[in-house]
């Protein structure tokens, strides 16, 4: 099967660019109520996911750091705890599986690292529930 079926586009993704701060990240993961999301470089190449864990170790470990001037730290500064793999379009659904057992989404990339979307464990989950019935 073609992962492709499975992929959020990118348009439809929340992710945050590597540019941008930890202030922007926090109210950009509060707003949509989430707990992790992508980060993109100006070319468009994934290099990541960002955790609310990230985050809240990065506040805890950087004494002088405050919400307040949490707009002073870049994404690039807050080191990531868990490296979050990506697929390639063209992977096999197997490797998807795989990664979406560790992963609450699998950022998807072209054959040049572009980000082109996500695919989400829900959707995978809810994929093989409704095809249950095809191996009984």
């Amino acid at each position: 099967m073609n992962i492709a079926f499975f992929i959020t586009p990118k348009s439809e993704v929340i992710y945050e660019n590597l540019e941008a701060t930890m202030r922007q990240v926090l109210e950009r993961m509060e707003y949509h109520g989430y707990t992790a999301i992508p980060i993109i470089d100006s070319q468009g190449k994934y290099v990541g996911t960002l955790t609310e864990g990230d985050l809240l170790w990065k506040l805890k470990n950087t004494p002088d750091l405050t919400f307040k001037n949490t707009s002073k730290v870049g994404i690039e500064d807050i080191p990531r705890r868990v490296k979050h793999k990506s697929v390639s379009i063209s992977a096999n659904i197997e490797s998807l599986i795989s990664l979406a057992i560790s992963q609450n989404f699998v950022p998807v990339v072209d054959d040049n690292g572009i980000f082109i979307g996500i695919i989400k464990r829900s959707d995978i989950i809810n994929y093989c529930y409704k095809n249950m019935d095809n191996l009984a």
